[in-house]
């Protein structure tokens, strides 16, 4: 489905972007790895990087290859990470190197960002998402103080949640003369590596999500909805946040409407 094709993974050394980034070489792209762990499995390129700086983020932005048919913003930080770095990873830096990147990217390329159920209610949160639009990294921590994106019940990673969907949605038709979408997958509780810290900072949500569902998900289960996005078959879908979540989020709207 993706042969011939090349594609960035960043976070690709764990988790989601570890399997995503197996899957789609296993169905013939090239691919691109971007972390901070020096690993090449399932990569045929890698590059060391931490996304919370943004001289590095410039750099590397120039040093990968052009010409890429995909891009996976799947590189994040869980809530136990100070407010600061969490929002420049899992935000800021993403939407840096997002923009860097894109015109280097081939013609017709997708852009799939990992979101999060965390983003549910991104709506709720309009006003200090579209401050955060004109914060420059150096001002992030100053940003924390004046809006409710701190460290309190994991606050900062949600809102960088909440911002990464309305960001896709606001750029479904951004680059799309040269015919380049950007969508979204928003996972629920994942069997990762980082799913300790949600429990850790979510305490008695995380256990009351976790009678709902029957289970957590796994990598497995999100990386084919991002293949399939990277592929030429979800060439008319753009802008869209797709849930992968078990029903967590149709549970959510049931609760909301009364159905």
């Amino acid at each position: 489905m993706l042969k011939g094709k090349t594609v960035i993974v960043t976070g690709c050394a764990s988790g989601i972007g570890l399997e995503t980034a197996r899957l789609v070489r296993q169905q013939g792209a090239r691919v691109i790895g971007v972390d901070r762990t020096m690993t090449h499995e399932h990569v045929d390129e890698l590059y060391r990087a931490d996304l919370s700086d943004e001289r590095i983020i410039d750099e590397l932005a120039q040093a990968l290859p052009a010409g890429a048919h995909g891009l996976v913003n799947c590189a994040g930080l869980p809530p136990t990470h100070p407010a600061e770095r969490v929002l420049k990873v899992n935000l800021f830096g993403l939407k840096r190197l997002t923009e860097a990147l894109v015109p280097r990217l081939a013609d017709g390329a997708s852009i799939v960002n990992v979101a999060s159920l965390a983003g549910f209610f991104w709506h709720h949160h309009v006003g200090d998402i579209l401050e955060s639009e004109r914060v420059r990294f150096e001002d992030v921590d100053d940003f924390i103080r004046h809006h409710d994106a701190g460290d309190a019940e994991g606050r900062s990673y949600f809102f960088s949640k909440e911002a990464l969907v309305a960001w896709t949605l606001q750029n479904r038709w951004t680059w799309r003369q040269r015919g380049i979408r950007m969508n979204a997958v928003s996972p629920g509780p994942v069997d990762t590596p980082i799913l300790k810290d949600f429990l850790q900072t979510l305490g008695a949500r995380a256990e009351e999500d976790a009678r709902t569902m029957d289970r957590p998900g796994t990598p497995r289960d999100i990386a084919p909805v991002i293949a399939f996005l990277l592929s030429d078959a979800s060439a008319w879908i753009r802008g869209a946040n797709i849930p992968v979540d078990g029903g967590m989020s149709s549970h959510l709207l049931c609760q909301l409407h009364g159905i």
